[in-house]
């Protein structure tokens, strides 16, 4: 299959490398020093148990155009970054093309298909000029969400940390040949990627720890063990939990575990930074609207109060802000 993932950070490094090593046509879209080292060298994935994989003959170009239609085009990075890339899209994308969208949160195709008072509404979060809604046709995304834990180390080198699930699913709920094809390829690649008929749900359910564990490990620096163990944030964590939840069921959406389960499935992974934490250590644009605002307005449009939610997110959208503005990072350095 021809695949194009724009994007060679941690996940679509990781994905990369395994399914260029299971034969299928894999082209990064990249720029700067990754494009350079993949071209040189090929992307390299270390797994969690130290084995290394090098895949050296996927494709690595900033050119749309030179890279052509694609079977499948898998969308890597984060949500802020999908306005950038939606002009050139088409050029990968033809009428049997499957898209799979592989943002953390609430996706911009939320409400496409979704029936109810809110059908056709634009999460403007993610999506605050249309313009990723109108780039990009829903007609022929898979949702997908991302459950592994990886980091881009170097440039071209992902260094893989737990998690091999990649569960997928059409947008109304069917099971249609192409999302089998989608998962037959990931599974094919070692990945498990089970098909469910209600892929909203599941992405609730990631979104659920994504929402509180992120912004309070950026703001507190601290580990998805550390916030799980300290009494004070673990109960800051349980009530963004049950905002958030009231929020979902007034959806239509209901969780299969519980809150406790929840926290207690983060506090398992130990000593992870989130991808939150690791943005704004690095002095990148941290993915605030798509974890966090995008509950909020939610909340607004289903009139459900999320006071604790609205307090984290005002606090991580300043630091935010402030970064931008200083054009810095904030890292925790061991006093002398």
């Amino acid at each position: 299959m021809k695949i194009a993932i724009i994007g060679a950070g941690a996940i679509g490094g990781y994905v990369g490398v395994k399914l260029a090593l299971a034969g299928e046509d894999v082209t990064f879209i990249v720029r700067g020093a990754n494009l350079e080292a993949i071209r040189k060298n090929g992307m390299k994935l270390v797994m969690h148990d130290g084995t290394e994989h090098l895949a050296r003959d996927v494709k690595a170009t900033n050119d749309y155009a030179a890279a052509g239609v694609q079977d499948m085009v898998i969308l890597a990075m984060k949500a802020h970054q999908l306005e950038a890339v939606v002009d050139e899209l088409p050029k990968l994308i033809g009428p049997q093309t499957v898209i799979v969208t592989m943002q953390n949160g609430i996706p911009f195709w939320y409400f496409h298909q979704h029936g109810g008072a809110l059908a056709g509404s634009v999460v403007k979060s993610v999506d605050p000029t249309g313009r990723i809604t109108a780039g990009i046709p829903a007609s022929q995304v898979i949702g997908c969400v991302v459950y592994p834990a990886s980091e881009l180390v170097a440039p071209g080198v992902v260094v893989h940390i737990e998690g091999d699930r990649f569960p997928v699913g059409e947008l109304d709920g069917s099971t249609s040949e192409r999302v089998q094809r989608v998962s037959d390829c990931f599974v094919k690649a070692g990945f498990k990627a089970p098909v469910l008929d209600n892929i909203r749900s599941e992405m609730w359910l990631k979104l659920w720890g994504n929402l509180t564990f992120n912004p309070i490990s950026s703001l507190a620096h601290a580990t998805l063990v550390d916030i799980c163990q300290y009494p004070l944030t673990r109960e800051l964590a349980a009530a963004m939990m049950t905002e958030a939840q009231e929020v979902a069921n007034k959806l239509g959406i209901t969780f299969r575990v519980s809150i406790d389960k929840r926290i207690g499935g983060a506090e398992k992974v130990g000593k992870h930074k989130t991808s939150m934490l690791q943005d704004i250590e690095a002095g990148r644009a941290p993915e605030i609207d798509a974890l966090v605002g995008s509950v909020v307005e939610l909340g607004r449009l289903t009139n459900t109060p999320t006071p604790h939610i609205d307090t984290v997110y005002a606090l991580v959208k300043l630091l935010g802000k402030t970064m931008e503005e200083e054009k810095g990072r904030v890292q925790m350095s061991p006093v002398a």
